[in-house]
């Protein structure tokens, strides 16, 4: 059977962002010359800090200053995540236009992650669409825990979808899920998007899978054969979330990459650049990280004679 795949596929690089909130804190100029070597690889969009309070998550303390010192790429979109109202008015007063809200399915995790009840995030979100929409902005709803969660197990499908209407009812502009610590597989993958596309054919909608259980690609798999053509990656496997257990890194961009581009798939990324950068990461944070491809190189890479 032929499987119409995406022609291309929007790769949205997150390892500034959620790669690093799970190390141990780097400095305000590794970050921008991690966010800027990333800018110069051909990824057109870069989740580059997040405004949330310094004593949540102190490797996000000097998301500002790292802010104000990047290079912007014209050519690259660049996105800041927010948790809240006081969240999203620091990344607008910063210049960002493309802002992320998350919220998870999971009471409980949404309580440990923000101190809220998940349906009290919900509640905010009409305001804070009418807030990001006043500034000439767009905003994203993740939904984490899509498919489940590291303190309640499995997350029903009806919950994820609940959460999605409430967002698309408050007016947010795009939808993610976010597959916190690895407990998607293909099948599961195949029913919630199935189901969200039924419910909601006209709202864009992008996924962000790690690697935890060693299901991420195979994920990224069956979402193409759905049509969806919009994936997170972290450069290196870099990622990982403070308060969720067992919560290892992200899909690596140069795996994805990889992957794409050798079944015709474009993804405008240059992968030796990708793969340089990625050896940058693991210098930068001092310790070996996960990806496979880092370590092997592209199949078109051989040995010398």
């Amino acid at each position: 059977m032929t499987v119409a795949f995406p022609q291309s596929v929007s790769v949205r690089e997150v390892g500034p962002r959620d790669g690093l909130q799970n190390e141990d804190p780097i400095s305000t100029t590794a970050k921008v010359e991690l966010i800027d070597a990333l800018s110069r690889t051909g990824v057109r969009r870069i989740e580059a800090v997040s405004f949330v309070h310094p004593k949540a998550i102190p490797q996000m303390a000097d998301a500002d200053d790292v802010w104000s010192r990047v290079r912007r790429d014209p050519r690259v979109r660049y996105s800041a995540l927010v948790p809240n109202l006081r969240g999203a008015q620091r990344a607008l007063a910063a210049g960002f236009t493309e802002l992320e809200v998350v919220v998870s399915a999971s009471d409980t995790h949404n309580r440990k992650n923000i101190n809220r009840s998940t349906e009290e995030s919900l509640a905010e979100l009409p305001e804070l669409a009418r807030l990001v929409h006043d500034g000439g902005g767009t905003l994203q709803l993740i939904v984490s825990t899509a498919w489940g969660c590291p303190y309640e197990g499995d997350v029903p499908v009806e919950r994820v979808l609940w959460a999605v209407g409430q967002g698309v009812a408050a007016g947010v502009d795009s939808l993610a899920f976010g597959d916190t610590t690895g407990m998607a597989t293909p099948t599961r993958v195949t029913h919630l998007v199935g189901d969200t596309r039924s419910a909601h054919p006209a709202v864009p909608l992008g996924l962000h899978f790690h690697n935890t259980r060693g299901t991420g690609l195979a994920n990224v798999y069956a979402a193409l054969q759905l049509g969806v053509d919009d994936f997170d990656a972290s450069v290196g496997g870099l990622g990982g979330c403070p308060y969720a257990p067992g919560a290892s890194g992200n899909i690596a961009t140069e795996e994805l990459v990889y992957m794409l581009e050798d079944m015709g798939i474009d993804t405008g990324v240059d992968l030796d650049a990708l793969l340089a950068v990625a050896g940058l990461a693991e210098q930068l944070v001092g310790r070996k990280l996960d990806s496979q491809v880092l370590r092997a190189g592209p199949r078109t890479r051989t040995a010398a004679s």
